[in-house]
């Protein structure tokens, strides 16, 4: 089942975004810095327990054990109604079951629903398995790109217009 995300949830949510993003992005960034140092389990864990906003947009697949997160956001873009994906993670532990197909579909259903003219997201150029996935759920790239901020490391803009 997939929830909305609460305090109770802190140390779970840290526990996956911290080595989900360590496997994810080392090989991308090596920064070891920030890998063991700034990404820390306790003190994101501390800020979902302690800081409510940060649980904003945050929802859970929880089937008795929460197994993946997604984040999302919403705004306008140019006179349309936009839901930003932030983040969709699952537990390395966990991945090729379909959690993160699950979250996609509950992400676009949600825009869909609630009038989104369509739905976005920025993705590392380099990080092929998650564009790869995205892809698969029907996100083009636009040709926008960016460089992710103080790092040589670009990102590319996707979307999907309803």
């Amino acid at each position: 089942m997939i929830r909305r995300a609460g305090s109770q949830d802190a140390s779970r949510l840290a526990e996956i975004l911290v080595f989900a993003k360590r496997c994810a992005y080392r090989g991308i960034f090596r920064n070891d810095r920030v890998s063991f140092n700034e990404l820390s389990v306790l003190g994101l864990g501390l800020r979902f327990r302690d800081e409510p906003e940060a649980l904003e947009g945050m929802y859970v697949y929880d089937d008795g054990i929460v197994r993946g997160l997604l984040h999302v956001g919403e705004q306008c873009q140019g006179g349309r109604k936009a839901f930003q994906l932030k983040e969709l993670y699952v537990e390395y532990f966990f991945q090729g079951q379909g959690i993160g197909k699950r979250l996609m579909g509950y992400f676009l259903e949600k825009a869909r629903s609630q009038g989104a003219d369509l739905a976005f997201l920025w993705v590392l150029e380099k990080n092929m398995p998650a564009r790869r996935f995205y892809e698969a759920a029907g996100f083009r790239a636009t040709g926008e790109r960016e460089l992710e901020p103080e790092t040589p490391e670009y990102l590319l803009k996707y979307e999907i217009v309803f």
